[in-house]
């Protein structure tokens, strides 16, 4: 079991009292810094391991960035208090993304991260709650992290607690019936401590989402269940902040963060082959480059 970094701890608590409160633009701008640095990593992380999935994990830095950065109520010292908020990453393969993420919070020291996918290590292909701090479900299986989400915001309510539930979603993830199933309970219980967001890069593995099941018209398609339906663009730190601090709504809520697969990327920018490959010596070094600016 990883244990936190109490150092990085204390800047990271600095820094999301910054982006809550301080001046807007200097938020934005900080959290961009943040997913310029977790990209970085991402890329060295599946350099080292020459295993992962860049793709999504760059289409999905922005949207973690900006939860953990801004909006989370959690704590890395105390990554179990009763009181947290819930992050569930359903695409559970983009668990580099993750990790780069709550190294950079505190969770644990950035010096794991060089263990990424190798034998025996925590921080393995898929999220693993028993050895990773930060980590709520076990993901991987698409289709089960809704699900899981949904028991959490009700078990919210049964407590009485205002805790928060947030669920990452691919969006091929999506064709998997058990999120609609879902999606009704929770529009059907009025569950306005839940949010989904849909990580909607178009990509899945081996084509295109709209050629393999469409899934378009997706904002109507939650409407219908009973959620409240946001679109944002999902590398727009400020509009996902907006999209992503609570309203008071009573419904349960779906963001729909239109996003780049292997943002950030000349060579891999909304590319299907890079769901699942790992960039060579020229693309390492080129991607440093290009991550810089």
């Amino acid at each position: 079991m990883l244990t936190a970094d109490p150092p990085a701890a204390a800047r990271y608590r600095a820094l999301r009292q910054a982006t809550r409160d301080g001046d807007p633009a200097d938020a934005v701008e900080t959290l961009r810094a943040m997913s310029r640095d977790v990209r970085r990593t991402v890329v060295e992380m599946i350099d080292r391991a020459r295993l992962g999935h860049l793709g999504g994990d760059l289409s999905v830095t922005d949207i973690l960035v900006a939860l953990f950065g801004a909006v989370l109520d959690v704590d890395p010292e105390d990554p179990t208090a009763p009181g947290r908020d819930r992050l569930i990453l359903s695409k559970g393969h983009c668990a580099a993304a993750l990790y780069a993420t709550l190294a950079r919070c505190g969770y644990f020291a950035r010096s794991e991260l060089a263990t990424f996918m190798a034998p025996l290590s925590a921080l393995g292909g898929h999220p693993d709650r028993r050895k990773v701090p930060g980590v709520e479900s076990n993901t991987g299986p698409l289709g089960h992290g809704l699900p899981v989400a949904v028991g959490c915001a009700l078990a919210a309510r049964l407590r009485a607690e205002p805790w928060r539930t947030v669920v990452v979603l691919g969006d091929g993830e999506l064709q998997e019936g058990s999120n609609w199933e879902a999606a009704m309970a929770a529009g059907h219980q009025g569950l306005g401590s839940l949010t989904a967001v849909v990580d909607r890069n178009r990509l899945q593995q081996g084509a295109r989402t709209e050629e393999t099941n469409a899934l378009e018209p997706l904002s109507a398609k939650w409407a219908a269940f009973g959620w409240e339906t946001r679109e944002v663009d999902g590398h727009d730190h400020g509009a996902l902040l907006a999209a992503l601090r609570p309203t008071g709504t009573d419904r349960p809520v779906a963001v729909i963060a239109r996003t780049v697969k292997g943002k950030g990327l000349s060579f891999a920018e909304d590319q299907v082959e890079w769901h699942h490959r790992v960039p060579d010596e020229e693309q390492v070094r080129l991607a440093f480059e290009e991550l810089a600016r």
